[in-house]
């Protein structure tokens, strides 16, 4: 249903919807297919573009475009806050337009659609989202399945952030452990792990839960704002 709903939103704004969203393999002479982007995040990103867009801006309007490699959602307008809040805060610019939807079941009644976009895209092993705000527009990056090993230095920094993020609205802390579970990596593989978390810090986004161990195996991390 939401492949058939994207498609014809992209055929009214006259994009084209590539092929490339699906990945295809071959098992035991049967074809299957494997849905390169996880629709939970697909729909919340596209009703988070709906619902913040300005609708005062002319000549602009909520747009997806779609290439091999990722998706890209923008809307119209920069955003209420910071993206580096936009998993624990939330602020509707269009709320009678936010109410329909909630109601409808399309976005979610807390403001907690990011957060499902970040799960989602662990849940598939997908690059960290990324949130870029230019100068009129806000965009929301949705990458397919990349090896850790060729992820750059900040894609692993964003996913470290986030992480940290989604476990401490969720009540928990994040860890060496934690953090190689998200980019499913072994216990050998602890100390590349240490070194994201090292240039995470010195980038202002973590920082060490003071009341927490202070031992490097044990230590626990909080976003920057907690």
């Amino acid at each position: 249903m939401l492949v058939t709903a994207l498609s014809a939103f992209v055929r009214r704004r006259g994009l084209h919807l590539h092929q490339s969203t699906q990945n295809r393999f071959i098992e035991e002479v049967v074809r299957q297919e494997v849905k390169m982007f996880p629709e939970q995040a697909l729909r919340e990103l596209i009703a988070n573009a709906l619902v913040h867009q300005d609708f005062l801006a002319t000549g602009t309007s909520v747009m997806i475009d779609m290439y091999s490699d990722r998706i890209e959602i923008s809307n119209p307008g920069i955003p209420p806050i910071k993206v580096e809040r936009f998993i624990d805060e939330n602020r509707s610019r269009n709320e009678q337009l936010a109410k329909l939807m909630r109601i409808f079941g399309i976005c979610e009644e807390k403001g907690s659609g990011i957060d499902k976009v970040v799960s989602a895209a662990e849940m598939f092993q997908l690059p960290a989202p990324d949130f870029r705000v230019g100068d009129t527009r806000t965009t929301a990056v949705l990458f397919a399945h990349q090896d850790f090993a060729d992820m750059s230095k900040s894609d692993r920094i964003r996913a470290c952030y986030q992480h940290c993020c989604l476990l401490y609205v969720s009540n928990q802390r994040m860890s060496n452990q934690a953090l190689r579970e998200r980019f499913r990596l072994s216990e050998s593989q602890a100390a590349n792990v240490s070194y994201i978390i090292g240039f995470t810090k010195e980038a202002g986004l973590i920082k060490a839960d003071e009341s927490e161990s202070t031992s490097t195996r044990y230590a626990r991390y909080l976003p920057f704002w907690a």
